[in-house]
């Protein structure tokens, strides 16, 4: 049985198609793609939080595309990476803020009682379970690394 975010993709593709949008179909398909692979890579279906990682790769792959491309000058091409990843974050979820992401360390560090550094790998692993796919987690690195490197 197919997760929730790959029917959401897979309609989101149909409607794109009827609609005629190009440009978006080019992006979906490229998603469905990339789903694809990692489905035969894993040889098993993929949960959401599977199919969030491969977004994120994604996105990632994009962000530093479009940075070496406008660096290059080439601003055309920077900015359809930029659409690319406009339409990958659709189906994301909402990206937490820093001020939340500092929370939520706070939270970690006050449950799993981590006051200082060597506690960092057990912090890291909490979090990441808990935030995967709503925040950056080298962000959320170097925010627990202050925490405990103050304490």
């Amino acid at each position: 049985m197919d997760s929730e975010l790959k029917l959401r993709i897979r309609d989101d593709t149909r409607t794109t198609m009827r609609a005629r949008d190009r440009a978006r179909l080019a992006v979906l398909r490229l998603i469905n793609a990339e789903i694809k692979q990692a489905e035969i890579d894993s040889r098993s279906a993929l949960t959401d939080q599977e199919l969030h990682r491969v977004l994120v790769r994604m996105q990632k792959q994009r962000a530093s595309s479009a940075t070496q491309y406008r660096d290059g000058g080439r601003p055309d091409l920077a900015t359809q990476e930029e659409y690319e990843i406009g339409v990958i974050q659709e189906f994301l979820p909402k990206q937490l803020t820093d001020a939340e992401v500092s929370e939520t360390v706070d939270r970690a560090c006050a449950t799993l009682q981590a006051d200082s550094m060597r506690h960092m790998g057990k912090v890291m692993g909490h979090l990441t379970q808990s935030l995967s796919g709503r925040a950056d987690m080298s962000q959320v690195s170097k925010i627990v690394k202050a925490r405990l490197s103050a304490n």
